[in-house]
Parts: C-alpha cells; structure tokens; sequence
C-alpha cells in the first residue's frame, strides 16, 4: 500500500514534515510513505490552464492517482490552511470528472508551535477535501509546541500522540483496503 505524503509547510525541515516521518513508522505492515516534494512547484489554479496543466500540478495529480491513500501534514497559517495546501487541493479537484482526490482515501494531521496544534486548519483541510469528492477520515491529530513535540531520532515524545496518529493511520489504512476491494 503507498501512502502518498504531502507537508503543507514548504519548508525543509518544517514540524510538518517531521511529523510525516513519524507517521511513516508507524504505518502498518505492508504500507509505504512516500513523500511528495514537489509543492512549491505547484502554481497557482487556473482554470484556464486545465485542459493543459503546467508540469508542477500533473505532477501532482499524477502522485495522487498512484498513491492508494494520501496523507496531509499541515500548518496553520492566519488560522487556517496554507494556501500552497489549498491550491494543490484545488488543482487535484479538477476537473471534476476526472479529479485525482474522487473517491481518494485521505487524513489530516497537523502540527504547530502554538497551543492549539492547528486544529482549524485541518477542520479547514478537511471541509476542503470532502467537497473536492476525497474519502476523509474524520479525526485530527494536534500536535501542539511542536518545536518541543520531536525526540532526536524524530519520533513524536508524547505517547498519546503517537498511539492517535497510528490509529489514524490503522483507519486510512483500511478505507484504502476497502477502496480497492471495491474497485
């Protein structure tokens, strides 16, 4: 099973990304995170340019249709979602007949420095998916003071929030199981 990784902190070494590393040890057996690094070179919706997208967002779609199950690791940014995450978003709802997120088995999880752990941004992310046609597992993960969140070897310190972000994952898991028995 490939869980496609998308951090929607643009940043190298961003508490998103970080986050996605540790949710790749605790995927269960048989399921791979592969990373999407690709973000930054998504420009912006227009619809003008569907019929030929720009390289950046084919890349994108083309991650997405590969992957069974899509994970997001977002900040909050002024309260909500990052606009590179929402424009990625837009570009896999498109067009609608053909959308890389229909049917797309996807959870949210997010990390901030604050001490909310940006919980409306992936309330935002969510909302966002469900209406692009995406299957969202409907739990968050807050990891808050996430500049004290990390061990060394990158694992989350709090058990609780590690046990939640493997329950998640078990979920995405196998809403991906039961996409593809369907299909």
């Amino acid at each position: 099973m490939r869980v496609l990784g998308i951090s929607g902190s643009l940043r190298r070494d961003s508490h998103n990304r970080r986050l996605l590393r540790a949710a790749a040890e605790l995927l269960p057996p048989g399921a791979e995170l592969v990373e999407f690094e690709g973000l930054k070179a998504v420009p912006p919706y227009d619809e003008d340019d569907e019929p030929r997208p720009p390289i950046g967002a084919r890349r994108l779609r083309e991650a997405i249709t590969r992957a069974d199950a899509v994970l997001i690791a977002t900040p909050e940014y002024n309260s909500s979602i990052p606009g590179q995450l929402k424009n990625a978003v837009d570009w896999a709802s498109r067009p609608r007949d053909g959308a890389a997120l229909a049917g797309k088995p996807v959870a949210v999880v997010g990390a901030s420095t604050g001490m909310f752990g940006a919980v409306w941004a992936q309330a935002e992310m969510r909302k966002a998916l469900a209406s692009a046609g995406a299957r969202v597992v409907d739990r968050e993960l807050p990891v808050a003071n996430a500049d004290e969140a990390f061990d060394e070897q990158g694992r989350l310190v709090d058990p609780d929030l590690e046990a939640e972000l493997g329950g998640i994952l078990l979920e995405l898991a196998a809403e991906a199981a039961r996409e593809r028995a369907a299909a």
